[in-house]
């Protein structure tokens, strides 16, 4: 059994590529947000219910390894993985598998039918020509929520983010459950501006969506999907051989049609929609201090948020 956050429209093929290295292993996903996942390992971690993880932000793998819910395992060929893609111990308890970074969708047909500018900044989605214009992931439950407001956090400082934010609420219309909705939402002119991630934003327009991708030039959130097997899996075998398998260049190549940037640099495949020097744009972050400020962050959100994502 396999917790995971990763997309639905990703799983067949991870799935399918799996089965043929491990015919012998029969595969369950366990998938929802990133939010709801966590809290599930949390909860579990004294009858642990899941085998592996999979796709989960490393910052949320970081809280659950610190309430003792990851066991210690070295996959197979890690000495191929960028040392910023695993935590720091010798034997890691987690590792990562491809960059997720912050993304703004925007509609054209929709934008230009409400007179609306395309925005550049973050610091643009602020202007109050864009009141009831945007829809962006509610933290509390979304993974990309939270990176996105980590990365303002750690990249303005925090009474700079909190600032921002607050100008930035005026304009939201709704706090979506998960990443992808603001950009799904975005794409069928519910809202013209949807704050979602790379991933999503790519697949999105590929479909013939009329959006643009915008990624700012700076403070651009991002975190980890990681993968790692769950301290007292039923299966530890089982579970220690996905997340072999999780680490192997096939896997890679399958990360690489989503993300621009994956573990293992040389399999990296930027989609041109995105910009080259997407990795310069990237917020200064720390996934320990996301991580370990992770529920104060989500506190004070709520208190000052949370009335507008309950009408979402």
């Amino acid at each position: 059994m396999v917790y995971t956050a990763a997309e639905a429209d990703q799983l067949t093929k991870y799935e399918r590529a799996f089965k043929r290295a491990h015919p012998e292993i029969d595969l369950v996903w366990v998938r929802d947000s990133t939010g709801v996942l966590t809290a599930k390992l949390l909860a579990e971690r004294k009858a642990p219910r899941a085998d592996a993880i999979f796709a989960l932000a490393a910052t949320s793998m970081a809280q659950v390894d610190s309430a003792g819910g990851l066991a210690p395992y070295s996959p197979k060929n890690i000495g191929r993985i960028d040392p910023m893609f695993r935590d720091s111990r010798a034997i890691p308890h987690w590792t990562g598998t491809a960059v997720l970074t912050a993304a703004i969708c925007v509609n054209t047909i929709e934008a230009k039918r409400r007179g609306l500018p395309i925005p550049n900044t973050w610091e643009d989605l602020a202007n109050p020509i864009y009141k009831d214009a945007i829809s962006m992931p509610n933290p509390a439950s979304s993974g990309v929520g939270l990176l996105t407001v980590a990365g303002w956090l750690q990249g303005l400082g925090e009474a700079e983010a909190w600032a921002f934010m607050d100008r930035l609420d005026r304009n939201v219309v709704s706090y979506a459950h998960s990443g992808s909705k603001p950009c799904k939402d975005a794409a069928r002119g519910e809202v013209p501006i949807g704050i979602s991630f790379d991933f999503r934003a790519v697949k999105t327009q590929s479909e013939g969506a009329p959006i643009v991708i915008v990624v700012p030039t700076r403070m651009v959130g991002w975190d980890m999907e990681a993968s790692g097997v769950v301290a007292g899996a039923r299966h530890p075998e089982a579970a220690r051989a996905f997340v072999d398998w999780a680490m192997s260049d096939e896997a890679m190549s399958l990360y690489a049609e989503s993300f621009a940037i994956v573990g293992v640099a040389n399999a990296s495949k930027p989609a041109p929609s995105l910009p080259p020097d997407l990795a310069n744009r990237l917020a200064p972050m720390d996934v320990a201090w996301t991580a370990n400020n992770r529920m104060r962050v989500l506190s004070e959100w709520v208190r000052r948020y949370e009335g507008r994502a309950a009408r979402q």
